[in-house]
Protein backbone atom coordinates (compact mmCIF):
# COMPACT_ATOMS: atom_id res chain seq x y z
CA UNK A 1 0.00 0.00 0.00
CA UNK A 2 2.65 2.25 0.77
CA UNK A 3 5.50 1.22 -2.19
CA UNK A 4 3.42 2.89 -5.17
CA UNK A 5 3.51 6.66 -3.07
CA UNK A 6 7.32 6.36 -1.66
CA UNK A 7 7.94 5.13 -5.37
CA UNK A 8 7.10 8.58 -6.82
CA UNK A 9 9.27 10.87 -4.96
CA UNK A 10 12.25 8.57 -5.63
CA UNK A 11 11.40 8.65 -9.43
CA UNK A 12 11.32 12.72 -9.03
CA UNK A 13 14.25 12.93 -7.63
CA UNK A 14 15.90 10.60 -9.79
CA UNK A 15 14.46 12.34 -12.79
CA UNK A 16 16.07 15.87 -11.20
CA UNK A 17 19.37 14.64 -10.35
CA UNK A 18 19.48 12.89 -14.24
CA UNK A 19 18.97 15.94 -15.42
CA UNK A 20 20.24 18.59 -13.08
CA UNK A 21 23.26 20.07 -15.44
CA UNK A 22 20.87 20.49 -18.64
CA UNK A 23 18.11 21.93 -16.36
CA UNK A 24 21.19 24.24 -14.87
CA UNK A 25 22.10 25.64 -18.06
CA UNK A 26 18.76 26.10 -19.37
CA UNK A 27 17.56 27.84 -17.21
CA UNK A 28 20.82 30.42 -17.03
CA UNK A 29 19.83 30.40 -21.00
CA UNK A 30 15.99 31.43 -20.15
CA UNK A 31 17.07 33.61 -18.04
CA UNK A 32 19.43 35.50 -20.05
CA UNK A 33 16.89 35.50 -22.98
CA UNK A 34 14.31 36.82 -20.64
CA UNK A 35 16.10 40.02 -19.08
CA UNK A 36 17.46 40.81 -22.90
CA UNK A 37 13.38 40.48 -23.77
CA UNK A 38 12.33 42.74 -20.68
CA UNK A 39 15.36 45.21 -21.91
CA UNK A 40 14.15 45.38 -25.34
CA UNK A 41 10.42 45.82 -24.40
CA UNK A 42 11.44 48.93 -21.72
CA UNK A 43 14.14 50.80 -22.01
CA UNK A 44 16.01 49.91 -25.27
CA UNK A 45 12.88 50.39 -26.94
CA UNK A 46 11.70 53.52 -25.35
CA UNK A 47 15.51 54.97 -26.10
CA UNK A 48 14.81 53.66 -29.68
CA UNK A 49 12.23 55.25 -30.02
CA UNK A 50 12.96 58.60 -28.81
CA UNK A 51 15.55 58.62 -31.32
CA UNK A 52 13.30 58.35 -33.99
CA UNK A 53 11.40 60.86 -32.47
CA UNK A 54 14.21 63.45 -32.86
CA UNK A 55 14.92 61.81 -36.35
CA UNK A 56 11.86 62.61 -38.02
CA UNK A 57 11.57 66.01 -36.64
CA UNK A 58 14.67 66.68 -38.01
CA UNK A 59 13.07 66.31 -41.70
CA UNK A 60 13.55 69.41 -43.52
CA UNK A 61 15.53 71.47 -40.81
CA UNK A 62 19.26 71.13 -42.05
CA UNK A 63 21.25 69.93 -39.68
CA UNK A 64 20.15 68.50 -35.98
CA UNK A 65 21.47 66.09 -33.90
CA UNK A 66 19.27 62.42 -32.97
CA UNK A 67 20.11 59.11 -30.77
CA UNK A 68 21.72 57.19 -33.39
CA UNK A 69 23.08 54.63 -30.89
CA UNK A 70 19.95 54.18 -29.18
CA UNK A 71 18.38 53.30 -32.90
CA UNK A 72 21.30 50.85 -33.94
CA UNK A 73 21.95 49.51 -30.04
CA UNK A 74 18.04 48.25 -30.75
CA UNK A 75 17.90 47.19 -34.11
CA UNK A 76 21.18 44.62 -32.87
CA UNK A 77 19.65 43.39 -29.09
CA UNK A 78 16.10 42.86 -31.33
CA UNK A 79 18.34 40.92 -33.98
CA UNK A 80 20.02 38.64 -31.59
CA UNK A 81 17.15 37.61 -29.68
CA UNK A 82 14.90 36.68 -32.83
CA UNK A 83 18.23 34.57 -34.04
CA UNK A 84 18.68 32.97 -30.24
CA UNK A 85 15.07 31.86 -29.83
CA UNK A 86 14.60 30.95 -33.62
CA UNK A 87 18.16 28.64 -32.66
CA UNK A 88 16.78 27.59 -29.47
CA UNK A 89 15.10 23.97 -31.12
CA UNK A 90 18.09 22.98 -33.00
CA UNK A 91 20.25 23.47 -30.07
CA UNK A 92 17.23 21.30 -28.07
CA UNK A 93 17.60 18.34 -31.02
CA UNK A 94 21.18 18.66 -30.85
CA UNK A 95 20.88 17.71 -27.08
CA UNK A 96 18.47 15.22 -27.24
CA UNK A 97 20.76 13.72 -30.13
CA UNK A 98 23.77 13.69 -27.93
CA UNK A 99 23.66 13.78 -24.42
CA UNK A 100 20.10 12.40 -23.65
CA UNK A 101 20.11 9.59 -25.58
CA UNK A 102 22.96 9.23 -28.11
CA UNK A 103 25.79 9.10 -25.16
CA UNK A 104 23.69 6.57 -23.34
CA UNK A 105 23.47 4.11 -26.34
CA UNK A 106 26.58 4.71 -27.25
CA UNK A 107 28.38 4.09 -24.08
CA UNK A 108 25.81 0.73 -23.48
CA UNK A 109 24.33 2.58 -20.12
CA UNK A 110 20.94 2.43 -22.02
CA UNK A 111 20.99 -1.25 -21.90
CA UNK A 112 22.30 -1.99 -18.58
CA UNK A 113 19.22 0.02 -17.23
CA UNK A 114 17.01 -2.30 -19.44
CA UNK A 115 18.26 -5.25 -17.54
CA UNK A 116 17.64 -3.67 -14.08
CA UNK A 117 14.38 -2.18 -12.89
CA UNK A 118 13.00 -0.47 -15.88
CA UNK A 119 11.68 -1.38 -19.10
CA UNK A 120 13.09 0.65 -22.11
CA UNK A 121 9.58 2.05 -23.21
CA UNK A 122 9.35 3.46 -19.59
CA UNK A 123 13.31 4.26 -19.69
CA UNK A 124 12.25 6.98 -22.91
CA UNK A 125 9.28 7.88 -21.74
CA UNK A 126 11.14 8.94 -18.03
CA UNK A 127 14.01 10.90 -20.20
CA UNK A 128 11.89 12.62 -22.28
CA UNK A 129 8.88 13.99 -19.77
CA UNK A 130 10.79 16.35 -17.61
CA UNK A 131 12.79 17.62 -20.84
CA UNK A 132 9.65 18.14 -22.55
CA UNK A 133 8.01 20.21 -19.44
CA UNK A 134 11.40 22.33 -19.36
CA UNK A 135 11.29 22.89 -23.19
CA UNK A 136 7.36 24.21 -22.95
CA UNK A 137 7.97 26.13 -19.95
CA UNK A 138 11.16 28.20 -21.08
CA UNK A 139 9.68 28.72 -24.91
CA UNK A 140 6.56 29.53 -23.79
CA UNK A 141 7.43 32.01 -21.51
CA UNK A 142 10.28 33.49 -23.73
CA UNK A 143 7.51 33.59 -26.59
CA UNK A 144 4.65 35.65 -24.31
CA UNK A 145 8.07 38.05 -23.92
CA UNK A 146 9.15 38.23 -27.11
CA UNK A 147 5.41 39.00 -28.10
CA UNK A 148 5.37 41.91 -25.44
CA UNK A 149 8.75 43.33 -26.71
CA UNK A 150 7.75 43.30 -30.28
CA UNK A 151 4.19 45.37 -29.50
CA UNK A 152 5.97 47.98 -27.07
CA UNK A 153 7.55 48.95 -30.50
CA UNK A 154 5.60 48.53 -33.18
CA UNK A 155 4.51 51.88 -34.85
CA UNK A 156 7.45 53.34 -32.49
CA UNK A 157 10.57 52.46 -34.35
CA UNK A 158 10.79 52.94 -37.73
CA UNK A 159 13.06 50.22 -38.53
CA UNK A 160 11.53 47.43 -36.39
CA UNK A 161 10.66 44.30 -37.89
CA UNK A 162 7.06 43.89 -39.32
CA UNK A 163 4.76 40.77 -37.66
CA UNK A 164 5.52 38.73 -40.86
CA UNK A 165 9.14 38.46 -40.87
CA UNK A 166 9.62 34.98 -40.67
CA UNK A 167 12.13 34.86 -37.48
CA UNK A 168 10.13 37.63 -35.69
CA UNK A 169 6.60 35.46 -36.66
CA UNK A 170 8.29 32.30 -35.06
CA UNK A 171 9.79 33.69 -32.14
CA UNK A 172 6.57 35.63 -30.67
CA UNK A 173 4.15 32.67 -30.97
CA UNK A 174 3.81 29.38 -29.61
CA UNK A 175 5.03 28.06 -33.12
CA UNK A 176 9.05 27.97 -31.51
CA UNK A 177 7.80 26.38 -28.81
CA UNK A 178 6.24 23.51 -30.98
CA UNK A 179 9.11 23.53 -32.32
CA UNK A 180 11.52 22.98 -29.94
CA UNK A 181 9.43 20.21 -28.74
CA UNK A 182 9.74 18.67 -32.89
CA UNK A 183 13.52 19.39 -31.61
CA UNK A 184 13.32 17.04 -29.23
CA UNK A 185 11.77 14.45 -30.74
CA UNK A 186 13.72 14.59 -33.91
CA UNK A 187 17.02 14.36 -32.10
CA UNK A 188 15.43 11.60 -29.68
CA UNK A 189 14.26 9.92 -32.96
CA UNK A 190 18.25 10.24 -34.58
CA UNK A 191 19.60 8.98 -31.76
CA UNK A 192 17.83 5.37 -31.38
CA UNK A 193 18.30 4.66 -35.04
CA UNK A 194 21.90 5.87 -34.93
CA UNK A 195 23.33 4.59 -32.14
CA UNK A 196 26.27 7.56 -31.85
CA UNK A 197 26.47 10.64 -30.30
CA UNK A 198 28.17 12.42 -32.69
CA UNK A 199 25.95 11.51 -35.98
CA UNK A 200 23.02 11.59 -33.84
CA UNK A 201 23.58 15.43 -32.87
CA UNK A 202 23.99 16.51 -36.62
CA UNK A 203 21.17 14.61 -38.04
CA UNK A 204 18.89 15.64 -35.06
CA UNK A 205 20.09 19.21 -35.68
CA UNK A 206 19.75 18.53 -39.35
CA UNK A 207 15.92 17.37 -39.06
CA UNK A 208 15.04 19.96 -37.35
CA UNK A 209 16.44 22.93 -39.86
CA UNK A 210 14.36 20.93 -42.28
CA UNK A 211 10.64 20.81 -40.05
CA UNK A 212 11.69 24.83 -39.48
CA UNK A 213 12.12 25.03 -43.03
CA UNK A 214 9.08 23.09 -44.23
CA UNK A 215 6.73 25.04 -42.11
CA UNK A 216 7.87 28.34 -43.16
CA UNK A 217 6.61 27.21 -46.72
CA UNK A 218 3.66 25.32 -45.52
CA UNK A 219 2.78 28.44 -42.86
CA UNK A 220 1.00 30.84 -45.78
CA UNK A 221 -1.42 27.99 -46.80
CA UNK A 222 -2.31 26.57 -43.56
CA UNK A 223 -5.32 29.62 -43.46
CA UNK A 224 -7.39 31.32 -46.24
CA UNK A 225 -5.64 34.25 -47.54
CA UNK A 226 -7.14 37.81 -48.61
CA UNK A 227 -6.83 38.75 -52.57
CA UNK A 228 -7.19 42.29 -53.50
CA UNK A 229 -7.29 43.59 -57.05
CA UNK A 230 -6.46 46.83 -59.16
CA UNK A 231 -6.73 48.52 -62.44
CA UNK A 232 -3.81 47.75 -64.90
CA UNK A 233 -3.08 51.49 -64.75
CA UNK A 234 -2.19 51.61 -61.58
CA UNK A 235 0.47 49.23 -59.47
CA UNK A 236 0.05 46.24 -57.59
CA UNK A 237 -2.11 46.73 -54.52
CA UNK A 238 -0.26 48.31 -51.37
CA UNK A 239 -0.94 45.75 -48.80
CA UNK A 240 0.50 45.46 -45.43
CA UNK A 241 1.08 42.17 -44.38
CA UNK A 242 2.76 38.50 -45.72
CA UNK A 243 2.01 37.91 -49.23
CA UNK A 244 1.62 35.19 -50.86
CA UNK A 245 1.23 35.61 -54.51
CA UNK A 246 1.01 38.38 -56.71
CA UNK A 247 0.30 38.42 -60.79
CA UNK A 248 -1.85 39.74 -63.06
CA UNK A 249 -5.93 39.34 -63.97
CA UNK A 250 -7.71 38.39 -66.97
CA UNK A 251 -11.17 40.05 -67.91
CA UNK A 252 -12.34 36.20 -67.09
CA UNK A 253 -10.99 36.66 -63.82
CA UNK A 254 -7.96 34.27 -64.59
CA UNK A 255 -4.78 34.67 -62.53
CA UNK A 256 -2.01 35.07 -64.64
CA UNK A 257 1.74 34.51 -63.38
CA UNK A 258 3.77 38.02 -63.60
CA UNK A 259 5.33 37.56 -66.84
CA UNK A 260 8.38 37.15 -67.99
CA UNK A 261 9.28 40.98 -69.58
CA UNK A 262 13.08 40.08 -70.48
CA UNK A 263 11.58 38.89 -74.13
CA UNK A 264 9.20 42.19 -75.22
CA UNK A 265 7.15 40.05 -77.32
CA UNK A 266 6.23 37.45 -74.06
CA UNK A 267 6.09 40.87 -72.06
CA UNK A 268 3.29 42.10 -74.69
CA UNK A 269 1.14 39.36 -75.14
CA UNK A 270 0.68 38.24 -71.62
CA UNK A 271 -0.43 42.20 -70.35
CA UNK A 272 -2.31 42.10 -73.33
CA UNK A 273 -4.59 39.54 -71.67
CA UNK A 274 -4.45 41.29 -68.74
CA UNK A 275 -6.83 43.73 -67.12
CA UNK A 276 -5.33 44.45 -63.86
CA UNK A 277 -3.28 43.33 -60.77
CA UNK A 278 -3.63 40.89 -57.86
CA UNK A 279 -2.04 40.30 -54.53
CA UNK A 280 -2.73 37.65 -52.28
CA UNK A 281 -1.76 38.26 -48.99
CA UNK A 282 -2.35 37.80 -45.13
CA UNK A 283 -3.12 40.58 -42.98
CA UNK A 284 -2.32 41.19 -39.39
CA UNK A 285 -5.97 39.70 -38.63
CA UNK A 286 -4.60 36.19 -39.50
CA UNK A 287 -1.41 36.45 -37.25
CA UNK A 288 -3.14 34.01 -34.79
CA UNK A 289 -4.66 31.48 -37.09
CA UNK A 290 -1.62 31.25 -38.56
CA UNK A 291 0.60 30.64 -35.84
CA UNK A 292 -2.46 28.23 -34.35
CA UNK A 293 -2.37 26.48 -37.45
CA UNK A 294 1.41 26.55 -38.08
CA UNK A 295 1.93 25.13 -34.06
CA UNK A 296 -0.83 22.21 -34.59
CA UNK A 297 1.25 20.93 -37.64
CA UNK A 298 4.71 21.20 -35.68
CA UNK A 299 2.87 19.05 -33.07
CA UNK A 300 1.30 16.50 -35.40
CA UNK A 301 4.93 16.36 -36.63
CA UNK A 302 6.16 15.88 -32.92
CA UNK A 303 3.68 13.04 -32.06
CA UNK A 304 4.77 11.35 -35.49
CA UNK A 305 8.58 11.32 -35.24
CA UNK A 306 7.57 10.42 -30.91
CA UNK A 307 6.14 7.44 -32.39
CA UNK A 308 8.55 6.57 -34.76
CA UNK A 309 11.20 6.78 -31.62
CA UNK A 310 8.88 4.39 -29.60
CA UNK A 311 9.12 1.66 -32.64
CA UNK A 312 12.32 2.19 -33.16
CA UNK A 313 13.39 1.73 -29.66
CA UNK A 314 11.26 -1.57 -29.91
CA UNK A 315 12.87 -2.68 -32.97
CA UNK A 316 16.37 -1.92 -30.65
CA UNK A 317 15.70 -3.97 -28.26
CA UNK A 318 12.98 -6.67 -29.06
CA UNK A 319 10.61 -8.37 -26.78
CA UNK A 320 13.19 -7.21 -24.29
CA UNK A 321 11.60 -7.26 -20.63
CA UNK A 322 12.77 -6.53 -16.95
CA UNK A 323 12.20 -7.87 -13.58
CA UNK A 324 9.56 -5.81 -12.46
CA UNK A 325 7.64 -6.07 -15.64
CA UNK A 326 7.71 -9.70 -15.83
CA UNK A 327 8.62 -13.07 -13.50
CA UNK A 328 12.46 -13.97 -14.14
CA UNK A 329 15.72 -11.90 -15.76
CA UNK A 330 15.94 -10.83 -19.50
CA UNK A 331 17.52 -13.98 -21.55
CA UNK A 332 20.95 -13.66 -22.62
CA UNK A 333 19.47 -13.72 -26.04
CA UNK A 334 17.30 -11.10 -25.88
CA UNK A 335 20.02 -8.78 -24.45
CA UNK A 336 22.86 -10.32 -27.09
CA UNK A 337 20.33 -9.19 -29.67
CA UNK A 338 19.37 -5.68 -28.18
CA UNK A 339 23.52 -5.33 -28.30
CA UNK A 340 23.53 -6.04 -31.58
Amino acid sequence: MTAAPAGRPRTARWLLRLHRPALIVWACLVVALAALLLALRGPLTDAAAEGWRQYNACQGRGRCTYDQDAILRYKDFAGYANLALNALPVLVAAWAGAALIGRELESGTARLAWTQSTSPARWLTLRLALPAAAVTVGTGLLCRLHRLAWAAGDGRIDTAKRWYDLLTFNAGGPTVAALALAGLAAGTLAALLLRRTLPALIAGAVATLGIAGAAALLMPRLWPAVTLTSALDEDYPNVDGLVVDQGLVSATGARLPIPDCDTGAGCSAAYDRAVGYFTTYHPVSHYWPLQLTTTALLLAVTGLLAAGSFLALRRLTGPLRTAGAAAGTPSTDTLAGAAA
